[in-house]
């Protein structure tokens, strides 16, 4: 049985954006019952565009010459991010997300290429509609009732505006190793965006 490596492909975060969102985070830490919610480790939240899972080490350079191949069809491009919310909504929360605004059809349009070069290897497209979004943190299984409730009232009532705002100018291929202590990352390959003529 050949090691199979669990692999995504997403944007990696700068270090300045990453800190506003390590202040929201600390932000709901203080309002929140402790063990309520799992947080995201700062070097854990990416920008997801396509989770692959599974990856036979035989398939990592097929994916990243496609990954390649779709980075050099985008500009590069910037994006806002602020506002956050619950899924599936604040009555029900199961994860808390920070928001994404601005050309968001430049990410959908870089997510669509994606997922066209990698199909081909045997990564299936994803038929979810395109939710682009950083994950904060998930709330836990054996979470009350109320404290439920609580993660719900508190997000929804919290007024979060514009955190940062971000160019992107490449997208990585990653794998995550999930260890007791929570998973570790490596990029394995970065390939450029579409640079405008300078």
């Amino acid at each position: 049985m050949m090691n199979t490596l669990r692999t995504f492909i997403a944007i990696e975060l700068e270090e300045e954006l990453l800190r506003h969102l390590v202040q929201v985070q600390d932000r709901f830490r203080r309002q929140l019952a402790p063990h309520s919610i799992r947080w995201v480790q700062p070097g854990g939240i990416h920008l997801t565009l396509k989770f692959l899972g599974d990856t036979r080490p035989d398939q990592v350079e097929a994916v990243k010459t496609a990954l390649g191949r779709a980075a050099s069809e985008v500009p590069a491009f910037a994006f806002t991010v602020g506002g956050v919310g619950c899924f599936p909504n604040s009555r029900r929360p199961r994860v808390v997300w920070a928001g994404l605004h601005g050309p968001t059809g430049a990410l959908s349009r870089l997510r669509d290429a994606v997922e066209s070069q990698v199909a081909p290897l045997g990564f299936p497209t994803e038929n979810r509609p395109f939710s682009p979004h950083l994950t904060l943190g998930r709330v836990q299984r054996n979470a009350t009732g109320s404290e439920v409730r609580e993660v719900g009232e508190a997000v929804a009532a919290s007024a979060i505006g514009t955190l940062d705002e971000m160019r992107v100018t490449r997208v990585s291929y990653i794998q995550s190793d999930l260890r007791p202590g929570g998973a570790v990352y490596a990029t394995l390959y970065d390939a450029p965006l579409q640079q405008a003529p300078g």
